[in-house]
């Protein structure tokens, strides 16, 4: 099953109570709440806030987007820790972190398997207490094309690491549906927008008809539960999102 929801760092200068009132009013179920600003990292009192408000207002914790970036963060200053603890206190069932910090194009063997070697402990990390780590599906990262997305999660071989996913930008839809089905058996949640060609470039979600109906194809058709989440709407407006909010309703309510 697929439920609606919001990625918070969308709205970064609302509060969370802001948030969650206009989720509610949007009608969706859940929220991935950002790491950055409304839930930072190792600030536990702050997770326990808003997980409590969250489920008063009959919503879900979708995820915890932390911002991690394996192979790098720990040797930063952030460790992963810190953002295992405050996901706990959330309530996450998953954590969303950022595979490196280089494009698989740019970064050398021994920094990928730095990555590799950092999610399949941070994973098992999670796992013990159970949830789920999921690498961001994007670019300038070691997912930013399908075949390395892919590999990754050979390479790492852990049965807690799962992946998020979205269109790459610019990308053309037949593409996006074969990197889709690839990863689909570890699929975790989906960010959900419509921006072509490039991020820049923001369009109501209903522009995008065409090209999501071929990626609710395969989505709908897997196993198990997850978010599709909106994302960054144009003009980071409430306006733009509640319209948006429709779409995507309407959408998951298709057979």
């Amino acid at each position: 099953m697929i439920h609606a929801g919001l990625v918070s760092v969308t709205f970064r200068k609302l509060a969370p109570a802001d948030i969650v009132a206009l989720v509610r009013k949007a009608g969706l179920t859940g929220i991935e709440w950002g790491g950055d600003i409304h839930v930072p990292h190792g600030d536990v009192e702050r997770a326990r806030e808003v997980r409590a408000r969250t489920g008063e207002a009959g919503l879900r914790v979708a995820a915890y987007g932390s911002y991690y970036r394996a192979g790098a963060s720990e040797s930063d200053g952030l460790p992963f820790r810190r953002v295992l603890d405050t996901a706990v206190e959330l309530g996450a069932p998953s954590i969303r972190v950022w595979p490196g910090v280089k494009g698989s194009a740019d970064v050398d063997e021994a920094g990928r398997w730095a990555v590799i070697e950092d999610l399949r402990r941070i994973a098992e990390m999670a796992g013990q207490v159970g949830v789920r780590v999921a690498t961001e599906f994007h670019g300038g990262t070691l997912t930013d094309t399908n075949a390395s997305a892919n590999q990754l999660l050979v390479e790492v071989d852990h049965p807690n690491l799962h992946t998020g996913w979205q269109p790459h930008n610019g990308e053309d839809t037949a593409t996006c549906v074969e990197g889709l089905r690839d990863i689909a058996p570890r699929l975790d949640n989906v960010h959900v927008f419509h921006w072509w060609p490039s991020s820049a470039e923001r369009h109501p979600l209903a522009e995008g008809a065409a090209r999501w109906a071929q990626f609710w194809r395969v989505l709908k058709a897997l196993p198990g539960e997850r978010f599709a989440l909106l994302e960054f709407v144009p003009d980071d407006s409430e306006a733009s999102f509640l319209r948006d909010a429709a779409t995507l309703s309407a959408w998951l309510e298709e057979r």
